[in-house]
């Protein structure tokens, strides 16, 4: 088995290595994602541009890393289509740093990496701790390596696409896995307009989130302290 690994918070993210690790364990692993943050660039595809691939240092010994100027979907694009021979049979994306709920998948650059793996057909997983600092892996990483497992078995669907959320708890703490829906998770946006001595410029500075915590949803599963897995097939 081999798994291709990308993200949006970029390649020298400690969330990806540390799943880069772990999924190392069951499988062939190569990691492409882009060369920094990435956040919040959805599905973006990048076709005005040239994108660039470098490979880069790895931490872990047998991986091959890339680095790709561009976005998540650009690095899984550039991986399928040109720097990978090898047959992929399974793209991940993460351990993103905060959570991808909600209404935030549809511009998750997390989300947006795994969906370019499931357009190609291969099953995808991007996988997120709810939390901005102290953030806690290892859970999600075996969360990662168990469902890798589970695609391994031929125990999952071939053409799937799941998004997990775990809370930033140790493993113990975490009272279990839902199968969820979407949530609302929303922003008041506003508009910061600066100047840099020549014109004006604008900076979109995201408030505070408004979180609708109904049963059921995936902001609801991890409020309570549960991986909610959301799942997408054909």
């Amino acid at each position: 088995m081999h798994i291709l690994i990308t993200n949006d918070d970029g390649v020298h993210a400690d969330g990806l290595w540390v799943l880069a690790k772990k999924l190392k364990e069951i499988a062939n692993v190569t990691v492409v994602a882009p060369d920094r943050d990435q956040s919040g660039t959805g599905t973006a595809v990048t076709l005005r541009h040239p994108l660039r691939l470098s490979e880069v240092k790895s931490s872990i010994e047998n991986v091959r890393a890339f680095s790709v100027e561009g976005t998540p979907g650009d690095s899984v694009i550039l991986a399928l289509r040109y720097a990978l021979k090898e047959k992929i049979d399974l793209v991940v994306s993460g351990i993103n740093e905060g959570p991808n709920l909600g209404n935030d998948v549809y511009i998750s650059g997390t989300v947006g990496g795994a969906l370019q793996g499931f357009f190609y057909g291969i099953p995808a997983l991007a996988i997120s701790v709810a939390a901005f600092e102290d953030l806690l892996f290892d859970a999600a990483a075996d969360i990662a390596k168990l469902i890798a497992s589970g695609f391994l078995k031929k125990s999952l669907p071939e053409k799937l696409l799941l998004n997990v959320n775990l809370p930033n708890l140790p493993k113990e703490q975490i009272r279990g896995l839902e199968i969820t829906r979407l949530g609302e998770r929303n922003y008041t946006d506003s508009i910061d307009q600066r100047h840099d001595g020549k014109r004006k410029y604008y900076w979109i500075v995201r408030g505070e989130p408004r979180w609708d915590v109904r049963e059921g949803t995936d902001i609801w599963a991890v409020k309570g302290g549960k991986v909610s897995c959301k799942y997408g097939k054909d």
